[in-house]
């Protein structure tokens, strides 16, 4: 059980980043990074749930990351809808509710099929939340909370002049989350990036 008298984070952000320099330091393709990624998320997901975390966010494919080559998306995009497959039972079982943000009309329609049906299965669940963080960037979130805002003050449903950080911040994928306490890059590196 979590000790009462040491500060568990609320809401902890990973940054999964460096799985292809892990794998090219070790000679391997970098799909056997982003595998060893997957399998270091499950160990993350059993810790942060035994200590009490209630939120956890996997910034897994950044908009950025369709930039890559088109064999590497391909290949993490196999991997999400082979993880989700196999670790939904172990998501129910260990009591997680799986949310997802970003702008997911660009996922393939299989991962957006599979993501559905993962959130479906598991939105009863009341222990930690995971959310992944899928062709996402925050640049692109702010333009996507901006774009509401404008045709919500378009219609008259919101005055500008109402508009405050609070509001705004209704619009953002992230809405309906805490801030994050904690924030790490798996990469060791220390940007934030988009």
């Amino acid at each position: 059980a979590p000790d009462p008298n040491k500060a568990i984070p609320r809401h902890i952000a990973v940054i999964m980043d460096g799985n292809g320099r892990w794998a090219a330091a070790r000679g391997l393709p970098r799909r056997e990074g982003h595998r060893a990624g997957a399998v270091s998320v499950e160990e993350c997901l059993v810790a942060c749930g035994e200590l009490g975390v209630r939120y956890l966010t996997l910034y897994a494919f950044s908009s950025e990351n369709w930039k890559r080559p088109q064999a590497e998306v391909t290949a993490l995009m196999t991997l999400l809808t082979h993880f989700l497959k196999e670790k939904t039972p172990r998501l129910m079982q260990n009591n997680v509710r799986l949310q997802v943000i970003g702008q997911l009309a660009k996922l393939p329609q299989r991962n957006q099929r599979q993501l559905r049906e993962t959130i479906e299965k598991t939105k009863d669940n009341d222990g930690l939340t995971l959310v992944v963080a899928l062709s996402y960037g925050s640049r692109e979130e702010i333009v996507d909370a901006a774009r509401r805002l404008m045709e919500e003050a378009k219609t008259g449903a919101i005055d500008p002049a109402d508009l405050d950080p609070e509001t705004f911040s209704r619009y953002l994928h992230t809405a309906a989350l805490p801030d994050p306490d904690l924030l790490i890059r798996t990469s060791g590196e220390c940007r934030v990036s988009n």
